[in-house]
């Protein structure tokens, strides 16, 4: 039984004939009659008919109110029981049942089960077949209304309705004379493609007859005897048929001539009707970088508004465009935008004294008062006075009141098909790949046009010109799903120099419609007044500054989105005022850190932002943008600021005001989303601010570092509120601080340790913290997301301020994450996981074996969990328990080592061998805790017979996770585990049955692996062993040997460019192992070495010679760089060769000699050639 739906709202006309009864009860008026058709025998008298036909009308006049209580069965008993009474070649009765089927399917909004509407589907069919023409408009719209969510349930009746031959085929094909029963027609097809959520889809042969009829109407121009409002419903109804193709259809456009065809008609008919614009568009778009027309033609400059909106025949002019709500003078002439563009371009958008707006409009969008001021200093009022574009009311046109209502009506019908296009062109965006649909990019996204030639049309033509405020938004969310992950598409755009050349470069093409892009949103920006498209607006400006490369670009870009986005702060909508806050989000935390945005942060300013009673303090005068110094970039303004700078953030003082201080009275007309009596901002301002914050953390640290305690005490008001949300993204606030500070501490960090955060001043605040909401948060059960973010932000404490923080305040972070580790919450448990596994890193407190092993016992336990990304952050965790192992291992004192119980050794050896089974997230740091818990391995373990089962199961494991076809990164980190065994002397390496085994898979990567940086490390690995009894028999050792020379010449053979900057590291690699086999060899061992030199000697001697040379640029295998060191391997290896006593008449040592011999010869030689040319 399919599923019904009451209308929330029924729209109800006069009745034919007054209710009988007083107060009826709704349905019984309903029921009476479905009681009278009931009783009722097919009889084919006059009088029975014209009974029929009265009960049919009184059915139909029913007022079937609000709350009608009349169920779907017996809707669809009653349309079942009237067709069974009227035979489907009597033309006038099926008229009138077909227009009952219709009315009350749509008034009461029934979807017909599956019983009843086989019988009604057949006889609807039957009666297309049978009746007369002029019948078939209402037999198609009751057929439309049948199939209306139940495609699904009409499999057996598509070949009468849409194969070769079928009805809906024939009525919609271009031949059928009757535009409305065409019109009707396709509004059944299009029915029958919306798909209903879990039901089976349209079949393909079906689908691709419904696309092929829909794309044939949206390209065949409106014929001369077609009424332009039935020509828009058709448009709609082909749209809306695509759409459900493309949306629930799950179609899939892999032609291109079938992308381009469509593309092409959204393309025209997103166009429809807008006033003034005539364009002709290619049948197909072709995926080009390059604009394929100029789709303008110019427009008459003193066309007449009555000129404007005649229908013309003889061409394919779109009628003209109306928007549902029709607001005066709402759209400008880009053209006469001039002097706007003009302000924009310097980014200066000042605004009115007192006020974020001004009472002032021009084309009933609001612009700030000094961008008025601008253009009138320029030229008389806005110039919108003579453009063949600007919008005219009824009331100052020069035609009667009918004729403004069917002008506006037409401007409704127009906008429509605008509105559809747009909502069908965004569809095929989400269907189609993104590689693909950037092959289209320049027909729908602006560029900037040559001196001399009109711009083409683009989504931002209808940002700018429709009159209809819902076209303009469609336009933009089409445009900002356009841009809407291209940042890998956009990044090859680069104008930063001057291209002097005879072609564009593709990189300056997109650089230049990026500009354009932003040139026509800030153009769009000041003169919309619908707040609705605003936010629109504004979020497109978000996700274009989120993926366009501004370290490629011109200077400037950001700077004037800066600027013009500060008055929208203080909006009256709160949907802009968040969205603008999305935007400076946005511009802080793209390509991060960036100089331009850099400056705009140091130099403080409310311009715009406040009346007089504002929170937010005037800080310094609203112009400093312009105060930069004459002749300074940008990027010297911003370096050469003093570093001291005591003036105050802007956006920081913003956000901290919306977070902390009361809202304005100025704001509060439209505030949704603030609790009721709330003297706050709403919520999504307050969480917007804190994003907005984190982001500064993240990108622009310097700055915000000034504010730490600042925003400490913002956090601890944030974490203590009752609002979870606000609760979590302040401790996401908290994380980005603490991760910002340990940046500037790491090692490799460029910052000045006088610049940086004193670590006494980060212990403040971090006691700060600990003092506040931080432990109750921790201990919020009942948020779990918000316990594990406050865990995050637990394990971004600095370690040299946590060794200092007070003794109960280092017990209460230990304790609090060591209880919450048993937390049945996944989310709690990742993160408590991973916290534990920064804190054994804390020079602190990883030598205290208390806590190593009450951290290792802990992750163990999460080891078991059924959750993959807790068992992937306790493998990490483990991972870097076993490195404290490692460090505290190599350190003189040994007392850590002796305490550490076996017994918890072997549980972990035991969990890492279960965690080298598991997926790959989890295998990479569990064969990395393998190699270090058997580097660990005393003698008195490995003694022991208990471990000895262990140790093997170990090895194995790494073996095989070498040679599986896993993830690189864990074949790289089990080769890493393995050069990690061969460091410990006390293991039986070279007379272990496992060691051949390990040495194979070695020597199998190192000359096969598709990943270098896994044969850099595997090479690594074979040049760790110390001792040449550690590489096994002779075999083992020409094994190994034969193997590096493969490797060496292999070492270019790659069909991935990406592994080409790894080739010269490999080599590096190779040849310091092929230089310590040497060191290390026997006279056993000289033949095999021999062979391969009297081979490949040549090959060998370039490449050894190349790594005296130069060493390897990016290797990450730790090989000796310096030439020193280089020289003196080679050196060494000489001289053990030398010291070696050759087996009776071999020729070996003999051979070997001379060849390194002539190797260092050749080096000393060139490297005494090269100091003799750069002294003279």
């Amino acid at each position: 039984m399919a599923a019904a739906q009451v209308a929330g709202s029924l729209l109800c006309g006069q009745l034919l004939e007054a209710p009988r009864e007083p107060h009826p009860e709704p349905g019984n008026g309903f029921r009476r009659l479905s009681a009278r058709l009931r009783d009722l025998r097919p009889d084919d008298s006059s009088s029975a008919r014209t009974e029929i036909h009265l009960l049919f009308d009184q059915l139909i006049s029913e007022n079937y109110r609000e709350g009608s209580s009349v169920a779907p069965e017996e809707v669809s008993a009653l349309l079942v029981q009237a067709c069974r009474l009227v035979p489907p070649n009597q033309n006038h009765l099926v008229s009138k049942v077909s227009k009952l089927i219709h009315h009350l399917l749509n008034r009461l909004q029934v979807i017909v089960d599956k019983e009843n509407l086989d019988f009604l589907l057949a006889y609807t069919i039957s009666a297309l077949q049978q009746c007369s023409s002029w019948t078939h408009m209402e037999i198609l719209q009751a057929l439309a209304a049948l199939v209306y969510c139940n495609g699904s349930k009409c499999q057996k009746y598509l070949p009468d309705l849409l194969g070769k031959t079928g009805l809906l085929t024939k009525l919609s094909d271009l031949t059928q004379p009757d535009p409305e029963v065409r019109r009707a027609a396709v509004h059944c097809m299009a029915n029958l493609c919306l798909s209903v959520p879990g039901q089976p889809y349209l079949e393909e042969p079906y689908q691709t007859i419904c696309f092929q009829a829909f794309l044939t109407i949206l390209q065949t121009p409106k014929s001369s005897d077609m009424d332009d409002v039935i020509f828009c419903m058709l448009l709609q109804n082909a749209l809306k048929g695509i759409q459900s193709l493309l949306n629930g259809g799950k179609m899939k456009l892999t032609q291109t001539d079938e992308l381009g065809a469509l593309l092409a008609v959204l393309k025209k008919t997103m166009f429809h009707g807008l006033p003034g614009l005539n364009i002709e568009i290619p049948t197909v778009l072709y995926p080009t970088p390059l604009p394929q027309y100029d789709g303008r033609p110019p427009v008459k400059p003193q066309q007449s508004e009555s000129t404007a909106s005649r229908p013309t025949t003889n061409k394919k002019k779109k009628s003209k465009v109306k928007p549902k709500k029709i607001q005066q003078g709402e759209e400008e002439e880009e053209e006469s935008c001039g002097e706007v563009e003009a302000t924009i371009g310097t980014g200066t958008v000042p605004v009115c004294e007192g006020s974020s707006w001004c009472s002032s409009s021009v084309g009933g969008r609001s612009l700030p008062g000094d961008v008025i001021g601008a253009v009138g200093k320029a030229q008389a009022p806005f110039p919108f006075s003579s453009s063949s574009w600007k919008r005219v009311s009824s009331s100052e046109s020069d035609y009667s009141d009918a004729e403004g209502g069917i002008q506006g009506k037409m401007r409704s019908y127009q906008a429509k098909v605008r509105q559809g296009a747009l909502a069908c062109f965004l569809s095929t965006i989400k269907s189609v790949e993104k590689k693909v649909l950037y092959g289209y990019w320049s027909a729908f996204v602006p560029d900037t046009p040559e001196l001399g030639s009109p711009q083409s049309v683009s989504l931002m033509t209808l940002t700018l010109k429709d009159p209809s405020p819902k076209t303009r938004a469609c336009a933009l969310q089409a445009l900002s799903a356009i841009l809407e992950g291209s940042k890998q598409f956009l990044s090859v755009a680069e104008d930063t120099s001057d291209h002097k050349r005879a072609f564009i470069p593709f990189s300056v093409m997109i650089a230049s419609s990026i500009r354009e892009l932003h040139r026509r949103l800030l153009l769009a920006l000041v003169a919309e007044s619908s707040s609705q498209t605003l936010t629109q607006i504004i979020k497109c400006l978000a996700n274009l500054v989120s993926n366009a490369p501004y370290n490629r670009l011109k200077l400037s870009l950001l700077t004037k989105v800066w600027n013009q986005i500060k008055p929208y702060i203080r909006h009256k909508d709160v949907n802009v005022r968040v969205s603008s806050l999305t935007l400076l989000g946005a511009i802080v935390s793209t390509h991060a850190p960036l100089p331009e945005v850099q400056l705009l942060l140091q130099q403080p300013c409310s311009s715009g932002l406040s009346s007089s009673n504002s929170a937010t303090p005037h800080l310094i005068a609203p112009d400093w943008w312009k105060k930069v110094p004459t002749g300074l970039s940008v990027e010297e303004a911003a370096t050469s600021s003093p570093k001291g700078n005591s003036e105050p953030c802007w956006l920081i003082r913003l956000c901290v005001s919306i977070l902390v201080l009361p809202k304005e009275d100025s704001c509060s007309g439209s505030d949704t989303g603030s609790a009721a009596g709330s003297t706050y901002e709403p919520s999504p301002m307050r969480l917007e601010a804190l994003q907005v914050l984190a982001h500064l953390a993240r990108g622009y640290f310097s700055v915000a570092q000034v504010y730490l305690m600042e925003l400490g005490e913002v956090i601890c008001k944030c974490m203590g509120e009752a609002d979870p949300s606000i609760q979590l993204h302040g401790a996401k606030l908290l994380e980005e601080l603490g991760i910002g500070i340990i940046q500037q501490y790491k090692p490799d960090s460029a910052i000045a340790p006088e610049q940086r955060v004193p670590v006494f001043l980060v212990v403040m605040f971090w006691t700060m913290m600990l003092n506040g909401p931080l432990p109750r948060a921790l201990q919020s059960a009942e948020h779990p997301t918000l316990q594990a973010s406050s865990c995050d932000a637990l394990s971004s404490i600095l370690p040299e301020a946590f060794s200092s923080l007070p003794n109960d305040k280092q017990i209460l972070c230990i304790t609090m994450l060591l209880g919450l580790n048993d937390s049945k919450n996944r989310l709690v448990k990742a993160a408590t996981s991973r916290a534990l596994g920064v804190y054994v890193l804390f020079p602190c407190l990883r030598q205290d074996v208390m806590f190593v092993a009450d951290t290792a016992n802990a992750v163990l336990m999460s080891l078991q969990d059924k959750s993959l990304n807790v068992r992937a952050k306790a493998a990490w965790s483990l991972g870097n328990l076993t490195d404290t192992l490692i460090v505290n291992m190599e350190t003189p004192d040994p007392s850590f080592q002796e305490e550490f119980s076996g017994l918890l050794l072997l549980k972990m050896l035991r969990s890492a061998i279960e965690a080298s089974k598991d997926k790959d997230k989890v295998k990479s740091n569990a064969v990395r805790a393998l190699g270090n818990l058997l580097r660990f391995l005393q003698p008195s373990h490995i003694e022991k017979p208990r471990f000895a089962e262990i140790i093997e199961e170990s090895i194995q494991a790494l073996i095989s996770t070498v040679l599986i076809e896993a993830a690189m990164k864990v074949r790289w980190n089990a080769c890493y585990a393995l050069g990690n065994v061969f460091k410990n002397p006390a293991l039986p390496l070279g007379i272990a049955p496992w060691t051949s085994q390990a040495y194979s898979a070695l020597t199998l990567v190192v000359t096969s692996c598709k990943n270098f940086k896994v044969r850099i490390r595997s090479a690594t690995a074979l040049s760790i062993p110390s001792k040449r009894e550690q590489y096994g028999s002779v075999e083992q050792y020409t094994q190994i040997w034969n193997a590096l020379i493969t490797a060496l010449q292999k070492s270019e053979d790659t069909t991935d460019f990406l592994e080409f900057k790894y080739c010269a590291s490999l080599r590096t690699q190779i040849c310091q192992a092929l230089i310590h086999l040497l060191s290390l060899a026997t006279a056993s061992d000289l033949h095999c070495v021999k062979e391969t030199l009297e081979l490949n000697g040549d090959m060998i001697r370039s490449y050894i010679l190349q790594f005296l040379k130069s060493g390897a640029e990016g290797d990450d295998s730790g090989a000796a760089h310096s030439l020193q060191e280089r020289d003196q391997m080679v050196t060494v290896a000489l001289e053990h060769i030398n010291s070696v006593e050759a087996l009776a008449g071999d020729t070996a040592k003999r051979a070997i000699l001379g060849f390194l011999g002539d190797v260092l010869a050749i080096y000393f030689d060139s490297s005494q050639g090269a100091l003799l040319a750069l002294s003279n």
